[in-house]
């Protein structure tokens, strides 16, 4: 009995350590047959440490970045939520807030919109603005409740383009400053966060689509123009008789004799025959410029046409 009394109390102390003991007299002292096992004490340590490990472990993997993405399809309907206001809502605001609304309607249906969103969800974008136009807000509720579906089946430049609409239209409803209860912030962060959200997600598909649609473009001003090939043909074209005709003028001017120049007086004949040597000077530098642009041209065409290939 006495030594399963003291295997018993050695097997307590061992596994469930509730108090931390200054020696191993106090922990065993009422063990006289108690021999010290060094071994046995530091397992248990062991133990007792490697459950806090594995707790960081498992809060470091639920708070990863892909949990807590926030999902387009949820932000596009918190966008179409935020205007389910009163039917009077935006007909009642206050003159200086109506002309932000407009502001809001301009930069959401700016420029080409068709072409840059897409035919439905271009329609849906200009309806939406001449109902904020109006001030019309149920209008505004059912078409912002299409857009999560739109949105969805639109290409990726597409939603690139409605995503910068969305952002500028927020800046414009997030400057109107607090009104009511708030509605009109709650509408400008729900589509700036969409908006974000839908640029920074095809940012990378336009990036990867841009190189095969790229085009080398002429610009002068604010008129573009794409250079291809055939274009190329055209233009060595209209240099060579552009050419043509500057040389024939050139030489027709030239064929008339100074001689046969007769004024007034001498002021006059001065002016003449000042102007008669401009005019040379311009259709002869027409000519040599045309030919430089057809060679130009011709080398340029090659190099689209090779390329194309």
């Amino acid at each position: 009995m006495a030594s399963s009394s003291s295997s018993f109390s050695l097997f307590q102390s061992i596994t469930f350590p509730s108090t931390p003991c200054p020696s191993n007299a106090l922990l065993f002292h009422n063990n006289p047959n108690y021999i010290p096992f060094k071994t046995t004490f530091k397992h248990s340590k062991t133990l007792h440490l490697s459950k806090p490990l594995t707790v960081p472990f498992a809060l470091t993997e639920s708070d990863s970045p892909k949990s807590l993405e926030p999902d387009l399809q949820t932000l596009l309907q918190k966008v179409a939520d935020s205007f389910d206001l009163p039917s009077d809502y935006f007909s009642q605001l206050p003159s200086d807030l109506r002309l932000d609304l407009n502001d809001a309607a301009f930069d959401l249906s700016n420029g080409p919109v068709i072409d840059e969103c897409g035919v439905e969800l271009g329609e849906a974008l200009l309806n939406l603005s001449r109902a904020w136009e109006l001030a019309d807000t149920s209008t505004s509720y059912t078409l912002a409740s299409k857009l999560p579906s739109l949105v969805n089946s639109s290409t990726n430049s597409a939603k690139s383009a409605c995503g910068r609409r969305l952002v500028a239209a927020g800046r414009r409803f997030q400057s109107m400053g607090q009104y009511g209860q708030g509605e009109l912030q709650k509408i400008a962060k729900a589509m700036d966060a969409a908006g974000r959200l839908l640029s920074a997600s095809s940012i990378s598909a336009t990036t990867e689509e841009q190189p095969k649609t790229e085009t080398r473009m002429f610009k002068f001003g604010e008129l573009q123009v794409e250079v291809t090939s055939q274009k190329a043909n055209i233009g060595v074209a209209i240099g060579f008789v552009f050419g043509i005709l500057s040389w024939q003028i050139a030489q027709g001017i030239q064929s008339v004799p100074e001689s046969s120049l007769e004024y007034a007086n001498d002021n006059a004949l001065l002016l003449a025959k000042s102007l008669r040597g401009a005019l040379l000077a311009v259709f002869y530098s027409s000519t040599i410029l045309s030919v430089f642009t057809m060679i130009g041209l011709f080398l340029l065409g090659r190099q689209l046409k090779s390329e194309g290939k």
